[in-house]
C-alpha cells in the first residue's frame, strides 16, 4: 500500500489503483434505491412486549435487520461517542500509528481495509479494532489520545452490551424459546468495537468502505453517522440504502443466529459505500459467542418444528478462524458448516 492509512488529513485527487475494483465488482450506485420499509421498532413501549417481540421476528426474517429507538442508550451518550472517533482519526499520524497492525489476532490495533496481509484490492476505510470485554482487562490498552477516550467508550461500550442482551432476549422469544436460550447457548460473550473511518473518495464508484458481506458474530449493534449516509444491505437480490434514523441503532443478524434459528432468520448482507464530498464515521459494537461456546440449531426448533438441522454443531472458535481465512466477500462462510 501507498500509505499505512488513509486518515492522514490529506485528501486524495484520484483513486490508487490498489483500491479500484475490477469492473464487474464495482458498486453500481445508479441501481441503488432507499430502503422504504426499514422496521423501527419502539423498544421503550414495555406494556407492549408481545408485540415488540412479533415486530423483532418479522424484521428478522425478512430483512435480517432492524432498526431501534428509545433503547435505554441516551443521545447525549451516542453523540459523544461519534465525536471522541472523530477526535481520535484526527490525531497526528504519528500518534494513530503507535497502534498500527495488520495482525488480526491482536485485542486492539489501527488497521486498514479488511485484512491487508491477504487481499488483493483494498477498501477506502481505516478502522480502529478494540476488545471491549471484560473492560478491566482491555481499557489499559486502550489509547490515552483523546485524553476522555478511555471514558466515554468504556460507558457507551457498557450501555451497548446491555442493550445487546435485551434484544438476544427478544429474539428468543420471538423464535418461540426461552429468553435465555440464545444468551445460555453463547456463553459468556466476547464484544469487540470497529470505529470505522471513511474518509472523500475521489472515485466512489470503483471502490467500497466494505464489501458485501455477513458479520461472523452473533449480533452487531450499529451506530451511525446522522450526517452521511454508506449503509447498504441486500434484500430480494437488490442493494438497498439505508438513511440513518435520529436516535436509532441498526441491529444485525450475525451469523451465529441464522445457524441457532436453524436458518429461519436470515444474517443480512451488507455493505459500506463511500462518496466523494464527505467523510463518514460509525461505530459497530459485536456481541461474539464465547470461544469454546457450541453453536448449532435450537434443539426445540428441530424437534417440534420437525424441521432437520441445516447446520452441523461448531464452536464459535472453529468459525472465526474459518471467517478470518477467507476474503470478507467470498460466499458466506456458513455454506461451510451445513449438515
Amino acid at each position: 500500500m501507498e500509505a499505512k492509512i488513509l486518515s492522514t488529513g490529506t485528501r486524495f485527487s484520484i483513486l490508487p489503483e490498489s483500491y479500484i475494483r475490477p469492473e464487474l465488482e464495482r458498486p453500481i450506485l445508479s441501481q441503488v434505491s432507499e430502503c422504504k420499509n426499514v422496521p423501527i421498532i419502539n423498544l421503550g413501549d414495555h406494556l407492549n412486549r408481545p408485540q415488540i417481540v412479533q415486530q423483532i421476528g418479522h424484521a428478522c426474517r425478512v430483512f435480517g435487520f432492524f432498526q431501534v429507538i428509545n433503547h435505554g442508550v441516551s443521545v447525549e451518550m451516542m453523540e459523544k461517542m461519534l465525536a471522541v472517533a472523530g477526535e481520535f482519526y484526527r490525531l497526528p499520524v504519528e500518534e494513530k500509528m503507535k497502534l498500527y497492525s495488520d495482525d488480526p489476532a491482536k485485542t486492539i490495533r489501527l488497521s486498514t481495509s479488511f485484512n491487508v496481509r491477504k487481499e488483493k484490492v483494498h477498501n477506502w476505510r481505516d478502522y480502529l479494532r478494540l476488545h471491549c470485554y471484560p473492560l478491566d482487562q482491555y481499557t489499559p490498552e486502550w489509547p490515552s489520545n483523546p485524553p476522555p477516550f478511555k471514558e466515554i467508550v468504556s460507558s457507551y461500550c457498557k450501555e451497548v452490551r446491555d442493550l445487546g442482551f435485551k434484544i438476544q432476549e427478544l429474539i428468543s422469544e420471538s423464535l418461540g424459546l426461552e429468553k435465555d436460550h440464545i444468551k445460555n447457548v453463547l456463553g459468556e460473550q466476547g464484544q469487540h468495537m470497529a470505529v470505522n473511518y471513511y474518509p472523500p473518495c475521489p472515485q466512489p464508484e470503483l471502490t467500497y468502505g466494505l464489501p458485501g458481506h455477513t458479520d461472523p458474530n452473533a449480533l452487531t449493534i450499529l451506530l451511525q453517522d446522522p450526517r452521511v449516509a454508506g449503509l447498504q444491505v441486500l434484500k430480494n437480490g437488490v442493494w438497498l440504502a439505508v438513511s440513518p434514523h435520529p436516535g436509532a441503532f441498526v441491529i444485525n443478524i450475525g451469523d451465529q443466529l441464522q445457524a441457532v434459528s436453524n436458518g429461519k432468520y436470515r444474517s443480512v448482507w451488507h455493505r459500506a459505500i463511500v462518496n466523494a464530498e464527505s467523510e463518514r464515521l460509525s461505530v459497530a459494537s459485536f456481541l461474539c459467542p464465547a470461544n469454546d461456546a457450541v453453536i448449532g440449531p435450537a434443539k426445540p426448533l428441530t424437534e417440534e418444528d420437525e424441521s432437520p438441522a441445516i447446520y452441523r454443531d461448531f464452536t464459535y472458535a472453529e468459525y472465526y478462524k474459518t471467517f478470518w481465512s477467507r476474503d470478507l466477500d467470498q460466499e458466506h462462510c456458513l455454506e461451510l458448516f451445513k449438515n
